[in-house]
């Protein structure tokens, strides 16, 4: 009777970890925006920046190469920022944890829906190729601290529809700046709130 239980705990460890989903000078720095805080009645735990590179951390920076409209998101992928354009050569930078080997996506995108402590359900796809490797992962989670999508996701389509990739956030700070998910992109909790707070639904977002 037990073996179910400690079954799905494994699996909801296993399921945060695989979540499908220009660096000039800074000049402003959030690193006051990662303390602890209550949404939705749940309390998202303090992040320790001090432990976090410092680059990684919500910023303005310049970003003037590029002739997208205000309210775009720009995503690198190998230099690990994100990027929310605020106009006049500027930009709001934030540190993510992108997609490993073989689960990399670029293209364009838009933002066609919006979430606060969403759901998540993984790809059929996931969750064989995870059975095969003897971990189990739940077939749907539901919003919370322990979900995999964070305190926040955004819905990436396009032409084809759907697209399964998503913005979103992640408990693991820990992870940002790394290449370990699934292919979504990740920021940390407190991040994506800030994100999803400026982000317009129809927002144009380029992968690069």
């Amino acid at each position: 009777m037990l073996l179910k239980p400690i079954l799905m705990g494994a699996g909801i460890a296993v399921a945060v970890a695989l979540s499908a989903c220009t660096t000039g000078g800074a000049f402003r720095t959030f690193s006051s925006g990662y303390g602890g805080l209550t949404d939705a009645g749940y309390r998202i735990p303090p992040v320790p920046i001090y432990k976090v590179d410092r680059k990684y951390l919500r910023q303005i920076v310049p970003y003037e190469e590029t002739d997208e409209l205000p309210g775009t998101i720009i995503v690198d992928t190998g230099a690990k920022f994100l990027y929310y354009l605020l106009g006049d050569g500027k930009a709001m930078r934030y540190g993510i944890g992108v997609g490993k080997a073989g689960f990399e996506w670029h293209g364009t995108a838009h933002v066609a829906l919006k979430h606060a402590w969403p759901d998540w359900r993984p790809p059929a796809e996931m969750i064989v190729r995870e059975r095969k490797k003897g971990r189990i992962i739940p077939v749907h989670m539901v919003g919370g601290l322990k979900n995999p999508l964070g305190a926040r996701a955004l819905y990436l389509f396009n032409k084809g529809g759907d697209t399964g990739y998503r913005l979103h956030g992640s408990p693991e700070w820990w992870t940002i700046g790394t290449a370990v998910s699934a292919g979504c992109i990740r920021l940390m909790n407190q991040d994506i709130i800030d994100l999803y707070n400026r982000t317009e639904i129809g927002a144009k977002v380029i992968v690069i």
